[in-house]
């Protein structure tokens, strides 16, 4: 009768790999890790306050997928420009207008062809007090506020487009003595928020990404303000800035667009 074979073990009691041999082979997992690691980068985004609660949700999703790491520097677009004019340390600029980052290639400040329309911004006036401003033609025509909020049009592109509307509304004269005006769109939305102002205009973003009190708002027909087109460049700084190149690819990929879109900016197709 055959005795069945036995399969012998891979490794018999004397010649298993001791801790000597096992070393090297977590060295080389240990660089490989370690090297996917470094393929990981950082970049510094100037953005248009306008986009901020935009901002933060892409720079999110963008972390998740890629590990690199995205800082966030908001303020007004003319203040940003000015900034980076003067050399600040900013690798990509989101723009709330296309003026300034064509600004910044023609006065060799950031890349040639590296310049597009992320998103196309639409202004809101809006109010705390329910039903005021519902009917923004005969508010704005009839109303006497106290203060009625807007962002600095020379900084500010929203504080312009809502220059615009008062003025091709014929109510700019009347209302410019009882305007406040915020250093940033941010700090116009305050305004009203805190009821420091009776009605401002903002961005339709601004009140997508708010949670307290909706009081009442009138969409302004785009009809009374030239478009609000927003554009993104990459700076010189960030020129061999994988992550910030990934950054820009990143919010012309059908994910974020969507996130942009569902903030109610629109965002040309092809982009």
């Amino acid at each position: 009768m055959r005795t069945a074979l036995k399969r012998p073990p891979i490794f018999s009691r004397n010649d298993r790999p001791s801790p000597a041999f096992l070393v090297p082979v977590l060295s080389v997992l240990i660089l490989l890790l370690a090297g996917a690691r470094a393929q990981a980068g950082e970049t510094v985004v100037a953005v248009a306050a306008n986009f901020t609660d935009t901002a933060r949700e892409l720079a999110q999703m963008f972390e998740a997928r890629t590990d690199h790491q995205v800082t966030l520097s908001f303020g007004s677009t003319g203040k940003l420009y000015a900034q980076i004019a003067n050399g600040a340390p900013f690798d990509v600029f989101l723009a709330g207008d296309a003026e300034r980052p064509e600004l910044a290639v023609s006065a060799g400040l950031a890349v040639a062809g590296t310049r597009f329309t992320y998103a196309e911004g639409k202004l809101v006036l809006w109010s705390l007090e329910p039903a005021l401003v519902e009917q923004g033609r005969r508010y704005l025509a009839e109303a006497s506020p106290e203060r009625l909020a807007i962002a600095n049009p020379v900084t500010a592109p929203y504080g312009l487009a809502a220059q615009q509307v008062m003025q091709r509304l014929g109510v700019w004269q009347r209302l410019e003595p009882r305007l406040v005006r915020g250093e940033s769109i941010a700090q116009t939305f305050q305004f009203v928020a805190t009821a420091n102002a009776e009605a401002g205009f903002v961005a339709l973003a601004q009140l997508r990404g708010w949670s307290g009190a909706m009081g009442s708002a009138w969409e302004v027909p785009q009809a009374l303000y030239d478009p609000v087109v927003q554009q993104a460049v990459l700076l010189n700084r960030g020129r061999d800035n994988d992550a910030a190149r990934a950054w820009l690819a990143f919010l012309r990929e059908a994910e974020a667009v969507a996130v942009i879109e569902s903030y109610g900016y629109g965002v040309p197709a092809g982009q």
